[in-house]
């Protein structure tokens, strides 16, 4: 009887714990639907589902985090949104991010960002080698469709990458990476895409535990051999989610 006990409780627990995350996500969702919100940005939602991974990654309010590598800022905003008034963003960008394609993304931040707009973000042009930034400040970080490029032009850049992210994590902060799902041997650099095994190496190499692996992003549709611009599939591509914690 005292077993049952145990795992009617487990149960029960479990069954709340989803209920919370289900109503934070779609406070989350109500707080991005705000007039004020790019419409671009809306419709991007469909295939990112940022209220859910954020959700997923227990990113809330009062935390200090990082947009790795934020480019124009979409999930800039997302997590703007998410930490609230009390809370504070970082959108950090290397140098080549903000010039490539003539500067597009450090046009759309400067918009993004203009007359204050979200007050709680604190833009970050610094390259990861020279980060500036308190060790064991932040709570959590987040890098989506970005790590792929990281990895694929220097792997050991790479974990050089998620070492700089974990000392600027607190104990037990979270490191959120979202990506392209590639195929063993494809030639996954040429697509855009890495393989999941990969990353988990690359981050429990870097030691980091795993503590969530979530298919909110899946799509069995995409078989993972298209570039990930390609028109059929573009914004529409399998993707993973991994949480990772610093000890």
């Amino acid at each position: 009887m005292r077993l049952l006990r145990l795992v009617c409780l487990s149960l029960l627990l479990i069954g709340f714990n989803v209920l919370a995350e289900h109503h934070e996500a779609d406070a989350l969702r109500a707080r991005l639907d705000n007039p004020g919100r790019a419409e671009d940005d809306k419709a991007r939602d469909a295939g990112r589902k940022p209220a859910d991974v954020v959700t997923f990654l227990g990113i809330g309010e009062g935390m200090t985090v990082m947009d790795v590598i934020a480019a124009g800022g979409y999930y800039t905003e997302v997590l703007s949104n998410a930490v609230g008034d009390d809370g504070v963003v970082y959108a950090q960008n290397p140098a080549r991010v903000l010039q490539f394609r003539d500067g597009a993304n450090d046009k759309a931040l400067t918009a993004r960002l203009s007359d204050d707009r979200l007050s709680n973000v604190v833009r970050w042009d610094r390259e990861m080698t020279d980060i500036g930034i308190e060790p064991g400040s932040l709570d959590a970080a987040l890098t989506a469709l970005n790590f792929h490029d990281v990895y694929n032009t220097d792997a050991n850049a790479a974990g050089e990458f998620l070492q700089v992210i974990k000392g600027l994590l607190k104990p037990g902060g979270v490191l959120g990476i979202v990506d392209h799902n590639g195929q063993p041997g494809a030639d996954n650099s040429a697509l855009h895409r890495i393989e999941k095994a990969i990353v988990v190496e690359s981050v429990t190499a870097a030691g980091f535990e795993i503590a969530g692996d979530s298919d909110l992003l899946a799509n069995a549709d995409d078989d993972g051999t298209m570039m990930v611009f390609a028109p059929d599939i573009r914004g529409k591509t399998d993707r993973f989610l991994l949480k990772m914690v610093k000890p």
